[in-house]
């Protein structure tokens, strides 16, 4: 296979690589999906969208890619550590529910606001609960290498022995000095060696509902040891790129690290991706943080801090303008140039499927497959491709208005090129395209209603009943154009 120039910044060595898959043509990516016990906002959508683009971009370079998505449905204590009350137990107790009640309601409207934004199902969703086995098998074997201790029925990792032979805190860059001397006395914490141990395996209380029968007697597995258990099931013991957001850097993904090397005695990633956050007023937009908002909301604009709806594309569109590894802040007033922005990208495509050829061509677009194969090469830089792909635009509109040509061969370029990026790798598309067939007619019978009453209206002269029509659908986005042989209407 051809080797391409793809370098990706390693989040462990600090630096970009040239990727070079383990086994061509094929590469592995596995990426920290979520915990199912609330409804996914935006935090959860920028790493949804980020390695969705990351797995269309190598499926576009011509990689086999195996794409490992987890759900996490049991394990992941509420201080996100080794005391409190698992998140899906606890939602299970507070609304009465079957544990796998709330894993199934909410892996559903997870999936559903992932098709929404376009995000392209992964190969294999594993859920944690269904990889209990390897997940014990996994502990015994760093029990056997040495690495861990049982106390009371649970399992804890021995980060003091591991850090004597490995390097623990080295994706982090902490130390297990600062960590323990920046850690507090917990709960539960009296049963560790060192306060920097982290539990494999979890002795059940005699109320915790999700338990399961262990060498240690009946608990449930930590948190952190279902990635490195399902990675090592689906992509093998060693493998390419292991993604998630910014907040799993540490624990989660250094305790990765961590067991994978004291059960296999070597790396299991090669490439550790990590996605920046999404910020509200300066702080981390995160549940734990109650200042969330969730994608239902975005669509629907019931939100305090929403002045309107947001399509699911304007929300997609918005987390690819900014570089994985930047910050990204909310606000109205940046959803709303997205949307403008994505409307503007969109229209060319339209304006590019009408345009006539001349014989000769005033704009030299040749360089545009280069530009952003280069920038996409670099880091999987987004914003710079959509740079290149708005200069194309500004071309497209100067041959819709007689200001410029282009021949027919420029045309099939420029064809080529949006189909590949706005379409295949950024996954953008008409705002319309994930409301299903009968919402789609119902909206179309009211507009329709709708401009007859107003059409009536004007008609009568009733100015003022016309006016405020007018001014109520553009509050809902909807803008009416008058023209001599009636009115029409689009989204904004």
């Amino acid at each position: 296979m051809v080797q391409h120039e793809l370098t990706i910044y390693n989040t462990l060595t600090r630096r970009k690589d040239v990727f070079i898959p383990l086994n061509p043509p094929f590469a592995g990516l596995y990426v920290c999906g979520p915990t199912v016990y609330g409804d996914a906002h935006l935090g959860h959508a920028r790493p949804a969208v980020t390695f969705d683009m990351v797995f269309r971009y190598l499926r576009h370079l011509g990689y086999k890619v195996r794409y490992v998505r987890n759900i996490t449905d049991v394990g992941h204590l509420e201080s996100d550590a080794d005391h409190g009350e698992d998140k899906i137990a606890r939602k299970a107790r507070i609304e009465q529910l079957e544990p796998m009640e709330v894993v199934q309601y909410y892996s559903t409207r997870y999936h559903e606001d992932m098709h929404k934004l376009n995000v392209l199902s992964p190969s294999i969703e594993p859920r944690a609960s269904g990889h209990v086995i390897e997940q014990i098998e996994m502990t015994r074997t760093i029990i056997d290498a040495g690495f861990a201790y049982v106390v009371n029925g649970s399992v804890y990792f021995d980060v003091s022995k591991y850090n004597k032979e490995f390097n623990y805190g080295k994706l982090s860059g902490r130390s297990v000095e600062d960590m323990m001397a920046g850690n507090r006395e917990l709960d539960g914490q009296e049963e560790k060696r060192h306060p920097a141990d982290f539990a494999l395996w979890k002795k059940a209380s005699p109320t915790h509902i999700m338990r399961w029968p262990s060498p240690w007697g009946e608990g449930f597995p930590g948190w952190h040891i279902e990635c490195s258990a399902m990675s090592a099931k689906y992509l093998g013991k060693t493998f390419d790129i292991h993604g998630g957001g910014m907040d799993l850097l540490f624990p989660h993904h250094e305790c990765e690290i961590a067991q994978s090397n004291a059960a296999f005695g070597k790396e299991a990633v090669r490439w550790w991706m990590h996605n920046n956050m999404i910020t509200i007023n300066g702080q981390k937009m995160g549940k734990s943080l109650g200042n969330f908002i969730t994608l239902r909301e975005f669509f629907d604009g019931r939100h305090k801090e929403l002045t309107r709806p947001y399509s699911p594309a304007t929300i997609r569109f918005f987390i690819l303008q900014a570089h994985y590894r930047s910050t990204l802040d909310f606000s109205n007033e940046a959803l709303e140039a997205a949307e403008k922005g994505l409307k503007r990208l969109l229209q060319a495509v339209n304006t590019l499927d009408a345009l006539e050829p001349s014989g000769s061509s005033s704009a030299d677009i040749t360089t545009l497959p280069g530009d952003l194969k280069k920038a996409m090469n670099d880091d999987f830089n987004s914003p710079v491709a959509i740079a290149h792909l708005f200069d194309a635009v500004k071309i497209i509109n100067a041959v819709k208005d007689g200001k410029a040509s282009l021949t027919s061969t420029d045309i099939t370029l420029l064809r080529q090129c949006f189909q590949e990026y706005v379409t295949d790798i950024f996954g953008l598309s008409d705002q319309d395209e994930h409301v299903d067939d009968r919402k789609k007619t119902v909206i179309d019978g009211l507009m329709g209603i709708i401009m007859d009453l107003r059409q009536q209206a004007r008609r009568n002269k009733d100015w003022t009943t016309a006016d405020k029509l007018r001014d109520a659908l553009e509050n809902l986005s909807i803008s009416i154009k008058d023209t001599k042989d009636g009115a029409t209407w689009t989204y904004r």
